[in-house]
This record gives C-alpha cells, structure tokens and sequence, in this order.
C-alpha cells in the first residue's frame, strides 16, 4: 500500500535529521584531504545567511570542502572565512587564487571545477547568478527571495527547467518547508484533515533590522550595498525579503496553487527617515483564488509594536494553527485536537542534507518552480500595495516592470563613485502598475 503523504514526510525527515544530529560542528576537520568522491562547493556571498549556509552545507556530508568563495567586499569574505576555518579546519580548502572579489567574482567561481554553489548574495543578483550555476551544471542552493521583479522570477522559472533537463538539483532557501513540525501540520492540512482550506492569515510581524553607520571610506553605492535591506531595487521591499516566509507556507497551506488576483495596501508611517531608503514598513494583502479561497497577509516592520509570526489556517471541517513565535503546530477538527509534540529538526541543516543527499544518491530534487512562484506571490503583493491596484497573476508575473539596473551598471556605479538613486517611495494611487 503506498504510503500517504505525512508517513513519507516522517520517514525521510527522520532519516536525514539522524544525520545532522551525529556531526558535531565544534569539532574541526583538521586532516581532511580531497579525493574523487569529494564534492567541492562554491559560496557566493559572504554575509552572514552566506556563512551559514556554507556551514550547514560542509555539514551536510563528510566528504564536503569548500574550495572557492566570491563578495565585493574583501572584509565581509574575510571574516566568513576566518569563522569557517573555526568550524571546519581544513574542510576550508578556498586559497588565495579562489577568493574572488569583484561583481564578476561569481562568474570565475562558477567557471572553477566547485559541483555546488551557494547563492547568498542580495536578492537582486539572484536570477542572473542563477542562470550562469544552472547553465554551467552545478547543483544549486539558491536563497530566497529568488528576485526583486517579474522578469527576474521568470528567469528563475526558466533556470529551474534547465535544473530539470540536466538532472541538477536546485534546493531553495524557504526553510519552514523543511522543518519537521510544519511538514507534519501541512502534510494533514494538504490530506484533508480540516476540510477544504477557505482562508489563510498569515503574519509576519517584527521589530526593525540592523542598519549600518556610513564610514568615511564608502562611496554612495557601497554605502546602499551595505544597507542593501531598505532599497527596493536590491531587496524587493521586506514583504519580499522576509516577509516572504509567511506567503511562502500560506502557498503551501493552499496546495501552491496560484491565485486569481490580489488587492492591497501598505506605506511608511515610523522608517521615514532618509537611511531608510524607499522600502514601506508596513504590507497588508489579500489573495483570491478561483474556488472563492482567499489569503490575508499582513507584515510589519515597526519598532515597539506587537509581534506576530504565524499562519492561521481555516477549512470546512477544522483549524489549523503555525506560531513560529510560540513554536506551535495544532490541528482541530471534527470535535478532536492534535498538537505536533515532537522535537522541531534544524531546517537550515536539513535543507543542505537533503540537498547533498539528493546529489549522492542521484536523485535529483528541485524546488525551482515553486520557490520562483512563493516569490513571485509576495512581489504581486508588493505591486498591489504601491499602486492601490487590483493586479491579476498573469498580469503580475508578465510585468515588464525592471526595478534594479543592470548588474553591470551596479558594479559601474559601485567602482567608480556613482550613485543609482532609484525611485521614490511608491505612493498608491500615483504610483503606475507597468
């Protein structure tokens, strides 16, 4: 009999968790020597996601190094690398001649002998670093969001078909999707367990992010890279670049099927000083979709003010509750209530195990298409809420709307002093829908 849904998630999440659990990352491999088996990654962007997701991933499988890394910011790569060898000894293996600085650093770490890359930089530069990975055949770990606007997620869209065609496997950084608690509580909602799902409300509600004082020393676009969070053109606005996490599980709550329309709102009422570029702090969406289902989101990002990280399912037969605040997971229907009682897995860890496992064993994965979607779902609630339009998806997804220049014209302005000063902040009613 083949197995449901929740069976197949238990088993091979508990399988692989058993793997993360056995390797003690305070204990450095100090005599690891490559061999043919060895599989070499490539880390692009050495902030601190960047960083973690080359631990997890040298984690992941013990024949792991890491051979070659690439940022525009010579100290940023420094630090991540120092912190690595910390962890891992000589499973650090990425000498001088491959730590690449430069705009074109990921292009000569692609073009070196690594099988994995790591995509961690600003999300701008995601659907071009993408394609180059996914052309070039290397398997991909590809942080979220994937794009800041619609012509960047069908790049993405594209690349994971290419991922498809050449057996690549291509793991996306939507990381509640490999949490062993919200697999389980989706796994019940996705079998039915509290009826048809007629709305979700989803929050991401949080206090302001760090901001870093301008140095002497720093032009006007090392100056924006630096504090890359509040410019739409390289983050995609916060609804887009975390807020995303919660749109992401309502998709998946929903089945990822793709709504009919969204309208909305949002604006800046606290973070209107100048250092906060042209981002809102505040989103707040709806989702129709064509059997009457609707999504309710609403994100904020205001200091002193209450938080709130969760999604609230509602179907014909029962409830469904995920607070990733209060870490709980419960069900209730038809009379009887479940709550996930079990330990919670590190989805960071898991999604590298599950990446490096898929590789091994030649099974490729490939979250491509949904990950592009999830994306593409919080960029529409963007554009609803500058322009006080109703947007359908086929409108929202064909936009012709280029938010960022091009990658050469960042790296033109960022070598030589210029500035990119981008777009006002978006006004509803004023702002055009392209």
């Amino acid at each position: 009999m083949e197995k449901s849904r929740r069976e197949f998630i238990k088993s091979t999440g508990a399988a692989a968790l058993g793997g993360t659990l056995a390797f003690n990352i305070g204990m450095p491999q100090n005599s690891f020597a490559k061999n043919s088996d060895t599989l070499k990654v490539g880390l692009v962007g050495c902030g601190g996601r960047g960083t973690g997701a080359a631990n997890q991933a040298l984690n992941a499988d013990d024949n792991v190094v890491l051979t070659a890394v690439a940022d525009i910011f010579p100290d940023r790569m420094q630090t991540s690398l120092e912190n690595l060898k910390k962890l891992h000894g000589d499973k650090v293996q990425a000498d001088p001649e491959h730590q690449f600085i430069g705009f074109d650093g990921y292009k000569k770490l692609i073009e070196s002998d690594v099988d994995v890359v790591l995509l961690a930089t600003p999300p701008v530069f995601r659907p071009d670093h993408l394609t180059l990975a996914i052309e070039s055949g290397k398997h991909v770990f590809c942080e979220k969001p994937m794009a800041v606007d619609a012509p960047g997620v069908r790049k993405v869209l594209d690349a994971a078909k290419k991922a498809k065609d050449k057996s690549l496997s291509l793991v996306s950084g939507f990381c509640w999707r490999y949490h062993s608690p919200k697999r389980e509580t989706f796994g019940r909602v996705l079998d039915g367990e509290i009826g048809d799902v007629m709305t979700v409300y989803n929050t991401y509600n949080t206090g302001e992010l760090w901001f870093r004082d301008r140095k002497s020393d720093w032009n006007e676009m090392q100056y924006k890279l630096r504090n890359w969070l509040y410019y739409n053109w390289l983050s995609g606005d916060h609804i887009a670049e975390q807020a995303v996490h919660s749109i992401d599980m309502m998709s998946w709550a929903l089945g990822d099927r793709l709504p009919v329309r969204a309208v909305g709102t949002g604006g800046r009422q606290k973070r209107i000083d100048e250092k906060y570029g042209n981002v809102y702090d505040h989103f707040a969406i709806v989702y129709e979709y064509d059997d009457g289902a609707k999504g309710f989101h609403f994100s904020r990002q205001q200091k002193d003010c209450a938080n709130s990280y969760a999604v609230d399912i509602a179907g014909t037969k029962g409830t469904c509750l995920v607070d990733c605040i209060r870490r709980k997971h419960e069900i209730v229907a038809d009379g009887n209530k479940w709550r996930y009682r079990e330990d919670g897995n590190d989805m960071y860890q898991q999604e590298h195990d599950e990446l490096f496992a898929s590789i091994r064993a030649g099974k490729p994965m490939n979250d491509g298409e949904w990950m592009a979607h999830s994306t593409m779902l919080a960029l529409m609630g963007r554009m609803v809420a500058y322009t006080g339009q109703s947007v359908t998806w086929e409108e929202a997804l064909n936009s012709d709307e280029v938010l960022s220049p091009s990658n050469e014209a960042i790296a033109t302005a960022f070598e030589m002093g210029f500035d990119w000063p981008g777009k006002q902040p978006a006004v509803p009613g004023e702002t055009k829908f392209f």
